[in-house]
């Protein structure tokens, strides 16, 4: 269980950092992190970290498609973890 914890807090962190790295370099105009790499961070656990990112440095909060994708794989990754307390309670302890 706790290797799950650390991976989660791990993923998290790396999403939040992906996401102001890649705010920092569009603002100096540089190469910048692909999207498709900033949800795969998401898909794999950080999607806490990237929205909490999105909004902490005001980040592609412009881009609809981007957003849409986030806010899927928020609510998957929610309705999941809801799934396993309901049909797991005592296994989360």
């Amino acid at each position: 269980m706790w290797f799950v914890v650390i991976y989660l807090w791990i993923i998290n962190l790396l999403a939040l950092l992906a996401i102001g790295l890649d705010k920092r370099r569009a603002r100096a105009r540089k190469r910048r992190i692909p999207e498709r790499n900033l949800l795969w961070l998401a898909a794999l656990g950080g999607s806490p970290g990237a929205i909490l990112g999105r909004w902490m440095f005001r980040h592609k909060t412009r881009k609809r498609s981007y957003s849409v994708w986030m806010f899927l794989i928020a609510a998957t990754q929610a309705g999941a973890f809801y799934l396993a307390i309901v049909r797991f309670p005592t296994g989360l302890k």
